[in-house]
């Protein structure tokens, strides 16, 4: 419980995004964000919202703790698509690092996907988002630096 804390506040962010993910072209297009996350249930639930100015999206990202597993779900949301993912990426942290994996739909065909949280102080974060459509090998394709606003 706790870790995502650290993301409560406002913070500007730089994109990188893999313009053809499991392609091969390794060619990144790289965008402004802003962002705004609060921290609910006592640390045990986290939800931002991340405006894209160049882009003309937004997005939004739920996170909810289990105390049980003592792992976190986390779902996403696009104003591009008008719809929330049920499909979870669900992991933990282990200090300042978190790892959650889950499903995600590519050119409409099924790919493992991995998020990589990194916590670099109270002023600096880095998220990644990976693909695998083999199960074994992993392509990071979007790559977020925060730094607090």
């Amino acid at each position: 419980m706790n870790d995502f804390d650290f993301l409560a506040g406002h913070w500007d962010v730089i994109n990188r995004r893999l313009v053809k993910p499991l392609s091969g072209i390794d060619e990144w297009d790289e965008f402004p964000g802003r962002t705004v996350a609060t921290r609910h249930f006592g640390g045990a639930a986290s939800f931002d919202e991340i405006e894209f100015p160049t882009k003309g999206t937004s997005g939004l990202t739920v996170r909810v703790y289990d105390p049980a597993t003592r792992q976190w779900s986390i779902y996403w949301a696009s104003s591009a698509t008008g719809a929330l993912d049920t499909r979870p990426m669900v992991g933990a942290f282990e200090g300042d690092r978190g790892v959650f994996h889950g499903e995600e739909s590519h050119e409409g065909r099924p790919v493992r996907c991995r998020f990589v949280w990194t916590v670099a102080g109270a002023d600096a974060a880095r998220w990644e988002q990976a693909f695998s459509d083999d199960g074994r090998t992993w392509e990071t394709n979007w790559t977020m630096d925060f730094s607090r606003a």
